[in-house]
């Protein structure tokens, strides 16, 4: 099930977890390229601005709920797409078409906005920018289309504002910002039908060959008092740039988002395919509760504007910063 949260209860996958984080201190100064790592990079952070991260929040649902085949799919794209040819050395669009879970032909866009792009030294920072096309787990009308203010326009509200801080001062990592189409369109007995665009994007990434050291998914990360753990799979496959953000966080005065308590869980989202089929280690952002559930906004009627909060925004945006500018590859 897709973003589904399973107790982590097998000893074995745990055990895979620490081995595969077991790296030695050799391994982790040079990336895939055999190139040596920067460890700490001196630069001025820049501010964040949460202002800024609203208000691209706020435009995408003004296009309505972005459904691939809907009018509100090419706005939100040509918007997207304008924003990242203002700030991007080079923007990359991919359109395809991929197959939803029953048979549905759907138009699928993935949009990837680049920084430094002959630094082989690279971060992936990616998020899906669609729509849920139903309000399936609302208690009142689970037809009902949704805003997804949260779940898909939070994660591209902070992106894109970290693309124009990238364009007023450019970081000296390489950095790559990946918007992925058609993750929200899948039904729940059938876990390969989310994610879509970014399985797509994964074998045929839209540079061929390419690797980043590491990868940042965000998912539902504007709700008031969210909170951030620590997932399964992203400890399993990316536990050393997952501590390192953590860390970061929890420097700069957002102990209460980002959180080290292990509450036990898999997820599965955009970063599985981007783990398993592009090979680049990747970890997830996503808003959960001690109780193993998700936000009560989540995938219902109730996820719009009001649930945004600009400290959760901030929380996000400003970390982003303060690794990419400061520590980028000291993991």
């Amino acid at each position: 099930m897709r973003k589904a949260l399973i107790a982590l209860m097998a000893l074995a996958m745990t055990a895979g977890a620490c081995q595969q984080n077991g790296k030695s201190s050799e391994d982790n100064n040079s990336d895939s390229t055999g190139a040596s790592k920067v460890a700490k990079i001196e630069a001025p952070v820049p501010a964040f601005s949460a202002d800024s991260a609203y208000a691209f929040t706020d435009k995408q649902v003004s296009f309505g709920p972005r459904i691939p085949n809907t009018p509100a799919q090419e706005k939100c794209a040509d918007w997207i797409i304008g924003k990242l040819k203002q700030w991007a050395d080079t923007v990359y669009i991919q359109r395809t078409t991929v197959i939803g879970p029953k048979g549905e032909k759907l138009p699928c866009i993935n949009i990837v906005g680049s920084f430094n792009p002959a630094n082989k030294q690279r971060v992936l920072l990616l998020t899906h920018w669609d729509t849920r096309p139903y309000a399936d787990e609302d208690a009142f009308d689970k037809k009902k289309k949704l805003d997804g203010a949260d779940d898909g326009a939070s994660g591209v509200g902070v992106l894109l504002e970290t693309a124009r801080q990238f364009h007023a001062q450019k970081p000296e990592a390489g950095v790559d910002l990946l918007f992925v189409d058609v993750e929200d369109y899948g039904i729940p007995s059938d876990e390969n039908s989310f994610c879509l665009g970014t399985q797509y994007w994964a074998k045929n990434p839209h540079v061929p060959g390419y690797k980043a050291n590491y990868g940042i998914l965000l998912d539902m990360v504007g709700g008031r008092n969210s909170t951030f753990y620590m997932e399964g799979s992203s400890k399993q496959y990316a536990m050393g740039p997952m501590k390192l953000f953590w860390d970061a966080a929890n420097k700069i005065g957002y102990s209460d988002f980002f959180r080290y308590e292990d509450y036990g869980s898999y997820i599965t989202d955009d970063h599985i395919p981007v783990n398993t089929i592009a090979k680049i280690p990747t970890f997830d952002i996503i808003a959960w509760q001690q109780t193993g559930q998700f936000p009560a906004h989540w995938h219902t009627t109730n996820d719009n504007m009001s649930v945004i909060d600009k400290r959760t925004l901030q929380a996000v945006g400003q970390t982003i910063l303060q690794v990419i500018y400061t520590q980028p590859f000291s993991y």
